[in-house]
């Protein structure tokens, strides 16, 4: 039986449904949306399901289906009968899985948790193992997924105080879909307790799927940056927030002063507001170009705003010191397994509760560097420039403090293989589909549009 809150999510989801079309439509015309196959978030299939077993995999974006390839390989390693299904919500996360994917999977858009596309999602696709990826819950997925009778699963999942206090204030409805799945998995044991205090009583700590995990290259890009960088050294402030620009802006100045013809690479978390930051700091006096006007790094520029999505692999290939942000202003922090894995320097503030356990290790090892403001971090990026081997050795103890995901990986194998049915034999007339070569569009190209997933009642962001 569900819960009061849970009952009345539903029955609004379900008299929302004519909404979707309309929506699907705007968000068509302002680019965000494919419009060939926004039909698919209305449950509707874009391909037909493959004969046999089938498991399901249900991921936010790219971060998160880029951290389940592997475990994805493993699982088609070790039950090659078993086709697997991706969902994501969004454009980037499409374009990535359609290169990335490997043989006997396939890619669709995750339907709207509106009306009657979860059901019809479900009814077409019968997955034989649902698998959701992170802690993006959607209630009405969730319970139609739970109507078949598959056995669920949560892997690599996040849960932050801040996730937690918000399901809280609904905690009969969160306690009730978190006892749908067989088995939780949580990225590091504080998520783990969350999620347990929340009612997923056998939630776990299994270690984080991202570690080793590196977003893709684009390098067309990078040869196009490093052409108009002319040799100028270069430094990134990755996925700031709102507040945090004028710090790297003061960051960026300190570290000139001592590092002739530095950049820096600024990546806002959310690019929309990219207009907004280079507003703000021409108003400072600083030169600066934006990417997402097709602008180049020009030679005079101190800082080049790359307000773009999927990005990320070539910029922190770029750079060899780079700050995290949402940390020097209360954001919790992000993600500081796709700098390890590429071997940038981390730079850091103190908020970085989202991922708490992960810089501890990191601050134990020697493998991540605190700053409180914009002038300690101007300080830090000018030794760190300025010391090729003070680099080498944060980079070294950072991979060897959070590791490169084999274990996590083989934990949540470990897990999810009983879950699926008895083996059978691999199904006839099921051949992968041609994987497309992988494109690199312009590196003066204007931004991907797409600003990352529908806002939902997600656990995390």
């Amino acid at each position: 039986m569900g819960t009061p809150a849970l009952t009345l999510y539903l029955a609004l989801a379900r008299l929302a449904g004519p909404l979707a079309p309309p929506l699907l439509a705007r968000r068509a015309a302002k680019g965000k949306e494919d419009p060939a196959r926004m039909r698919e978030k209305l449950g509707e299939p874009g391909l037909a399901r493959p004969e046999g077993p089938l498991a399901w995999f249900h991921a936010a974006s790219v971060g998160e289906s880029l951290s389940v390839l592997g475990l994805i390989e493993a699982l088609r390693a070790a039950r090659a009968d078993v086709s697997v299904l991706v969902t994501t919500g969004t454009v980037t996360s499409a374009k990535l899985m359609a290169t990335r994917l490997p043989a006997g999977c396939r890619h669709q858009f995750a339907p709207l948790d509106l009306g009657a596309a979860p059901r019809r999602f479900v009814a077409h696709w019968r997955p034989d193992l649902c698998v959701w990826v992170e802690s993006e819950i959607w209630p009405a997925l969730v319970e139609a997924a739970a109507a078949t009778g598959a056995p669920m699963a949560l892997v690599n999942a996040r849960m932050s105080e801040r996730s937690a206090r918000g399901w809280g204030r609904a905690a009969g409805m969160i306690a009730h879909l978190l006892r749908r799945f067989s088995a939780v998995l949580a990225q590091d044991e504080d998520g783990a307790a969350r999620l347990r205090r929340l009612g997923a009583g056998g939630a776990r700590a299994s270690g984080s799927l991202k570690a080793g995990a590196a977003p893709p290259d684009r390098p067309n890009l990078r040869k196009a940056a490093r052409a108009a960088l002319r040799g100028r050294p270069v430094w990134l402030a990755a996925s700031t927030h709102e507040g945090e620009e004028l710090e790297v802006a003061q960051a960026q100045r300190v570290a000139a002063a001592r590092v002739p013809g530095l950049v820096c690479l600024l990546v806002p978390r959310h690019p929309e507001r990219g207009e907004a930051i280079a507003r703000e700091l021409w108003s400072r006096s600083l030169r600066v170009s934006r990417r997402g006007r097709g602008q180049a790094i020009g030679p005079q520029d101190e800082i080049h705003v790359a307000d773009t999505l999927g990005e990320m692999g070539a910029w922190l290939r770029l750079a060899p010191a780079a700050f995290i942000g949402g940390s020097l202003v209360d954001r919790g922090g992000h993600n500081p397994h796709e700098p390890t894995a590429l071997g940038a320097a981390i730079l850091h503030g103190p908020h970085v509760g989202n991922f708490r356990a992960d810089y501890a290790a990191l601050a134990a090892a020697g493998g991540a560097r605190e700053v409180a403001d914009g002038e300690a971090l101007g300080e830090a990026v000018a030794e760190l420039m300025a010391d090729a081997e003070a680099r080498e050795r944060m980079t070294a103890a950072a991979r060897a403090a959070l590791g490169d995901g084999r274990a996590a990986m083989e934990t949540t194998l470990a897990a999810l293989l009983p879950l699926l049915p008895p083996r059978r034999e691999t199904p006839a007339g099921w051949a992968a589909a041609p994987r497309p070569a992988e494109e690199d569009p312009d590196p003066i190209a204007g931004p991907d549009p797409d600003p990352g997933p529908d806002p939902g009642p997600a656990a995390s962001r």
